[in-house]
């Protein structure tokens, strides 16, 4: 039960950021839907592993999968999904508690905090850049971006 709150509140988290981002209303389900898959992943990896910086890894490559196979399908950006979906799995909580203990001058939790908070925000950036290395046509792109094949044409004319 406190895992099925958990997954709502993701969603209305991700729906009420989309709103503060200024996302077209059409897209606010598609956006809470990806917060929330995040979320659920994230929980259950953490659930069986115990280990919160793997669980954010996992649940942000398969959050950027989902956003490149929903701007696919709704034609939208992959950012638009992305940046709302992420909002659940960012350590904004982290953040704030190293910058407490630096103000109470709690230098030693301030340190752990912080390293765990950079943990964290690189397992994001990570996660991300594994899910964005699998090509395009996999999501369902049906031609190659114009800017890839330009420069194959100059790496092609660069090598003769």
């Amino acid at each position: 039960m406190k895992m099925a709150m958990q997954i709502i509140m993701a969603f209305t988290g991700t729906v009420a950021f989309s709103i503060l981002f200024n996302v077209p209303k059409k897209y606010y389900f598609f956006c809470g839907l990806t917060g929330s898959v995040g979320w659920s992943v994230y929980l259950i990896i953490n659930h069986y592993f115990h280990n919160s910086i793997l669980a954010t890894f996992i649940a942000s490559m398969i959050l950027t999968a989902m956003s490149r196979i929903l701007s696919v399908k709704c034609k939208a950006s992959t950012t638009l999904f992305l940046l709302c979906g992420i909002f659940t799995l960012v350590p904004g909580a982290g953040i704030y508690y190293t910058a407490y203990y630096i103000f109470i001058n709690a230098g030693h939790e301030a340190m752990l905090k912080g390293i765990e908070s950079i943990k964290i925000a690189l397992a994001i950036s990570l996660g991300i850049g594994v899910a964005y290395s699998i090509p395009a046509k996999v999501f369902g792109w049906e031609q190659e971006s114009e800017v890839w094949n330009e420069i194959e044409r100059r790496s092609k004319k660069s090598n003769k």
